[in-house]
């Protein structure tokens, strides 16, 4: 006997974990994501027909189509079980439509999170397919081919073949292309400061640093500034306590995570690259095998979400799990509505645990290593985020002597709440810092000082959670696209990662040059982030997709014809390279590779050599001060920096020259790349300024 109804969702796993909650008179299978999509080897869009898409059937989804067919036909009633946003609803409409399904019938189920009891109500109450997402979802896909299959073409006749150009992508690659200038346009500004320790009678030493002259701040441009603010300081005097402000600060927990926050967090804390926190979240959505009576359970809510609305039930039994756990201060029985962000699609919950009673712990034997790192972080946000907030006392001093102002600044958590179990990445550098008991009037001696020279940081590159950042708060794209942008940029080595920061490559730059220079709307900002708001009012109903893509293709369409006459002028030639090649004498050229440009013989193919180019990095070399500092690689492809008079000159760094000196010892200081970030220090380890992250 074969079951009386068939549900359809894109898994395997979700099939599988949803198949045991409906029992026998259901049969779950899986259409393996999309079974439709736009051809590849064409535009596959009408123009003159309301830019009706032509959908065909994905190459090597024929079985799958043909089983889902079968079982339908044999089936009394077929259900739409895919998962609960536009894509999902994509899905259940392409699947619909291949079934022959009625569009109005009611099949279609939604479930936030895959749990026994939410997979049960679900199907209490199917609906039908919601055009206005599955216009949203449609509206998207012919956005990006437009603009994909019309820029592409341009780039491999201009620059090469392969390359490709996308609506969020090219934003991404220009956000980072326009740090990358600012970092090169940087020009360091040096400053001072002066830290001392001072005592109070027999009490421990305190920190307290340089505030300024005659209770107003004060900057210290140079050694010389240091030294005039030293020579009024009395070292026999005690310094006066001429201010003491003390308060009660509150720190409250950060809101539960949505895709985007946790994909930052996800990078910042436990080091995952974005695609490999959401490859993970699904599985710990779609189910995990937890053996026993429970079997498979989804462990945590749909992880697709901009929203960080939490629902009553879930609160509930958070409240009570914190009470019997933590006890009752560390419960917050007013619940702080996270404000949501602009845009955000509300039809989710936030990312929170299915049961805040599965703790990490419970669950140590049935997760591998990294689904238990995301798990435990998914976790700990979530039932931090339900807790008091933190209680810390502060206290600011002011330290007066001849009208020379020092400051020191304590703090001490008075009741931990929320941070007994969760401190975010951004919070984590905040300690506790005891002042001995000071009182306005009280004399305290100061101990030593200590100038220290600094100079201003160029900003930073984008790591993957600042550049996710960026994106979400310059609204251009959306949280389910964040991870596919930032692997295609780094797949057509527009961009690469240098100690988990990224940099542009040459490509990149070319690339972007282009799109900017004949696409300028592409790579606005605003225009793309108004496309965005556009096609959520498609969902929500408010806009006509046919309208919101003519808006947009009118235009664009012009730029494209622009582009096709004035990238033709501008035609990349293989420039000569002004020697000749030392195998065969014919003259050299630079060619451009997947990595950049080179040189190569003009004879190719007979001749085949090639050289790399070198780059200059603006520095003269610290050794023989005549040379530039370059660039090179070594036979591993590991970037070093030499002397462009070598063999004249031997000089040779790992490490990037930054074209200063030590202020200690005289020495060229150099910038170390690591985990943490970039720092500029001396070799001989004398000297160091402060970590970039």
């Amino acid at each position: 006997m074969s079951a009386k109804n068939l549900v359809i969702v894109e898994s395997p796993a979700k099939a599988k974990t949803i198949e045991k909650y409906l029992g026998r008179n259901y049969k779950v299978v899986a259409s393996l994501g999309h079974i439709r999509d736009l051809p590849k080897s064409q535009m596959g869009i009408d123009f003159d027909n309301n830019y009706e898409p032509k959908y065909i059937s994905i190459r090597g989804k024929g079985p799958v189509i043909k089983d889902l067919k079968k079982a339908a036909s044999k089936a009394e009633h077929v259900y739409l079980a895919a998962d609960p946003d536009r894509e999902g609803e994509a899905i259940a409409w392409h699947v619909s439509h291949i079934l022959n399904l009625d569009p109005n019938g009611k099949n279609r189920v939604v479930f936030n999170e895959i749990t026994k009891d939410a997979v049960k109500d679900a199907f209490k109450t199917p609906r039908s397919i919601d055009m206005n997402l599955v216009d949203a979802q449609q509206a998207r896909r012919v956005l990006d081919r437009l603009v994909g299959y019309s820029i592409s073409p341009l780039l491999w006749k201009k620059v090469k073949k392969g390359l490709s150009a996308g609506r969020v992508q090219s934003i991404a690659l220009k956000l980072i292309i326009d740090r990358e200038n600012a970092i090169n346009a940087f020009q360091p500004e040096e400053y001072w400061t002066i830290d001392a320790e001072f005592k109070k009678g027999r009490e421990k030493q305190f920190a307290a640093s340089f505030y300024g002259l005659k209770n107003k701040k004060h900057a210290l441009k140079d050694n010389a500034a240091v030294q005039d603010v030293l020579s009024k300081i009395d070292k026999k005097e005690p310094f006066a306590v001429t201010n003491v402000v003390k308060k009660e600060r509150k720190r409250f927990p950060s809101p539960p995570f949505t895709t985007s926050s946790l994909q930052q967090e996800a990078n910042r804390k436990l080091n995952f690259r974005t695609r490999k926190t959401m490859m993970l979240a699904q599985q710990l959505y779609e189910g995990i095998n937890l053996g026993g009576k429970q079997g498979t359970v989804g462990l945590i809510t749909y992880m697709r979400t901009d929203s960080t609305r939490v629902s009553n039930v879930a609160k509930a039994e958070t409240s009570q799990f914190i009470h019997d756990e933590y006890g009752e201060a560390y419960a917050a029985v007013k619940i702080r509505q996270g404000k949501l962000p602009e845009g955000a699609q509300d039809a989710h919950e936030a990312i929170r645990p299915t049961s805040t009673l599965r703790t990490p712990e419970s669950l140590e034997s049935v997760l591998d290593k990294d689904q238990m790192k995301l798990y435990r972080l998914i976790w700990s946000r979530f039932v931090a985020s339900e807790m008091t907030p933190a209680v810390i006392d502060t206290v600011a001093v002011t330290l007066d002597q001849n009208d020379v102002t020092f400051r020191a600044n304590g703090s001490q958590t008075k009741f931990p709440g929320f941070t007994k179990l969760y401190v975010s990445s951004r919070d984590e550098d905040q300690k506790d810092n005891r002042l001995p008991d000071l009182e306005i009037g009280d004399a305290v001696k100061l101990m030593k000082t200590d100038p220290a020279q600094h100079f201003t940081q160029p900003p930073a590159r984008y790591s993957e959670a600042n550049l996710v950042k960026a994106l979400e708060e310059n609204g251009v794209g959306r949280p389910s696209t964040y991870a596919p942008t930032i692997e295609t940029i780094q797949k057509r080595y527009y961009v690469k990662l240098n100690a988990r920061r990224f940099e542009p490559t040459e490509l990149g730059e070319i690339v972007n040059d282009l799109i900017v220079e004949f696409f300028p709307d592409i790579v606005d900002i605003k225009f793309t982030a108004n496309v965005e708001t556009e096609l959520d009012s498609v969902e929500t109903g408010d806009a006509e997709w046919v309208k919101v893509i003519d808006q947009f293709y009118q235009p664009f369409e012009k730029e494209v014809e622009d582009a096709e006459t004035g990238i033709e002028k501008i035609q990349i030639k293989d420039e000569p390279a002004g020697f000749d090649c030392d195998i065969c004498g014919a003259p050299m050229v630079i060619k451009l590779g997947r990595y950049g440009k080179f040189y190569a013989c003009s004879r190719f193919p007979d001749c085949r050599n090639t050289k790399a180019i070198v780059k200059e990095i603006g520095i003269i070399c610290p050794k023989c001060h005549e040379g530039q500092v370059v660039e090179r690689k070594s036979k591993k492809n590991r970037v070093f920096y030499g002397c462009s008079r070598y063999p004249d000159c031997d000089f040779v760094s790992w490490d990037k020259p930054v074209g200063r000196d030590c202020p200690v010892c005289g020495h060229f200081l150099v910038e170390k790349r690591s985990k943490a970030g970039v720092q500029v220090v001396c070799p001989n380890q004398d000297y160091q300024e402060q970590l970039q992250k």
